[in-house]
């Protein structure tokens, strides 16, 4: 992977955060209006097409600004994102919901889904070795500007429950790594281009 300036990690930090805001491709104008980049409206645009050149911002075709590619997420996820610890309420919180149904794998599954899908306001999912799907949180996708497209909405319902897709994805070796991320053309389906999975 090409080393990127500081200043190109802020600018790439600003056009992420913009994008995840918006879903919208961001502009020059935007990021020196809205962020404190303490550098010109041209530096920027030059920054913003040495980026695209290296593959971390695309351009599309009807718009004059950029958009992050997967490349540009993961390194957001890896890099730059703040951490936040779980607080201790949200700790005891989490653990008294799932601590009744221990002993019930089924049950426990789907009740530390749900707690995951409520603490992160998203889609959660969940697999075993043995085939099973657990997911929750379906409504958390219609807050997600990306799912007012309502045929990628569809599509992604639609697959909820074909355990082989899921296991395709969430059954490849992390390594060493605590957690993996996998975006765009990595997920196999046209639909899910603009989506993106962390996943331990």
């Amino acid at each position: 992977m090409v080393e990127l300036t500081d200043r190109q990690i802020k600018l790439l930090k600003a056009v992420i955060e913009e994008y995840i805001e918006t879903a919208e491709p961001v502009g020059s104008q935007t990021l020196d209006k809205k962020y404190n980049l303490g550098v010109s409206p041209a530096t920027i645009r030059n920054e913003m097409v040495a980026l695209t050149k290296n593959g971390f911002l695309k351009q599309p075709h009807t718009s004059a600004g950029r958009v992050p590619t997967p490349m540009a997420l993961k390194f957001y996820i890896q890099n730059l994102m703040q951490q936040k610890e779980m607080s201790v309420t949200d700790e005891v919180s989490v653990k008294q919901k799932i601590w009744d149904y221990r002993q019930k794998t089924d049950k426990l599954l789907r009740e530390a889904t749900k707690a995951l899908a409520d603490k992160t306001h998203t889609l959660a999912i969940s697999t075993t070795n043995t085939g099973d799907v657990y997911f929750a949180g379906m409504a958390n996708l219609l807050d997600m500007l990306e799912f007012y497209d309502m045929i990628a909405t569809k599509n992604l319902l639609l697959i909820l429950d074909e355990s082989d897709f899921w296991w395709s994805i969430f059954g490849k070796d992390v390594g060493e790594a605590p957690f993996h991320v996998i975006f765009g053309d990595d997920l196999k389906q046209q639909f899910l281009a603009n989506c993106g999975m962390v996943y331990a």
